[in-house]
């Protein structure tokens, strides 16, 4: 799966608006998953250009956003928004104060879409992590599995499931609802705990592309107790630690629904694909 993307696209939202991106109670914190197979696009936000030559399998840095309503066209690359229509033109409403990923995926019957997904913050139990599965491929409906055993089942386009699951490696893979042979996967994901892994089937069925983007969403552990932290500070022995940078661990692939838009990861060592190239 390629990931190639750039938060520069996001950057380009914020351009679009005019306005200063500070930290407030009107802002959200926003991920764009690109998941339309086969096809590279140019963006325009507002009615006017901001990127070109963007392609699919791509996942962008969580970057802060204001509250609003994003006019969003999207063409296939080089074409004239004067002369061919877009390939997706909708309205995204980012609502203030939540974690959002923006996905440009396909719905049901194979038509590229925009969908806005509300990502859970919460804290997560100790030597826990948290799993989300979303289905925004043209696919039937989709059952998720976790060492044979079924986490979701009849998952269909546009839904999603969300689970807390001790922190472990699983052998996770997708079929379609009822069957047993995974149309996605096996493969082997780590899920530290703390962590937040939202995974994207994407692509399309009768295509034969199926595939899986992972968005991470780190530091989300609860936090430990006043014994606990008093018995280190007694501790001569006791390393400090922290979260470093590891709060917003972005990964996303499911394209954008420019500057706002589904890895598979669960972080599994090598399949996920976390992107964070700025260009």
């Amino acid at each position: 799966m390629r990931t190639r993307f750039t938060a520069a696209l996001v950057a380009i939202l914020v351009l679009a608006i005019a306005a200063p991106a500070l930290a407030d109670a009107h802002e959200s914190q926003v991920t764009v998953v690109h998941g339309v197979p086969d096809l590279t696009v140019d963006v325009w936000v507002n009615g006017d250009p901001f990127i070109e030559g963007f392609e699919p399998d791509t996942i962008t840095d969580e970057e802060t956003l204001p509250e609003d309503t994003y006019e969003i066209e999207i063409y296939a690359a080089g074409s004239d928004p004067e002369e061919e229509d877009p390939a997706i033109a909708d309205s995204v409403d980012l609502p203030a104060g939540v974690n959002a990923s923006i996905v440009a995926h396909l719905d049901a019957d194979g038509a590229p879409t925009l969908s806005v997904f509300v990502n859970d913050t919460d804290e997560i139990a100790d030597g826990e992590s948290r799993l989300t599965a979303r289905h925004v491929a043209a696919a039937p409906a989709t059952d998720v599995r976790a060492n044979e055993d079924p986490l979701f089942e009849g998952v269909e386009n546009g839904d999603e499931g969300t689970v807390d699951v001790p922190a472990d490696t699983y052998a996770a893979d997708v079929t379609l609802a009822g069957e047993d042979d995974a149309v996605i996967g096996p493969v082997d994901l780590t899920l530290e705990a703390g962590t937040h892994y939202l995974a994207y089937a994407v692509g399309s069925a009768d295509d034969g592309n199926l595939d899986l983007l992972v968005q991470t969403i780190g530091g989300l552990a609860a936090a430990a107790d006043a014994d606990d932290a008093d018995d280190a500070e007694d501790d001569p022995h006791s390393v400090p630690s922290g979260s470093g940078g590891l709060a917003s661990d972005g990964g996303f692939a499911a394209w954008m629904a420019l500057a706002l838009a589904g890895g598979a990861a669960l972080t599994v060592a090598g399949a996920t694909r976390a992107v964070r190239q700025r260009n």
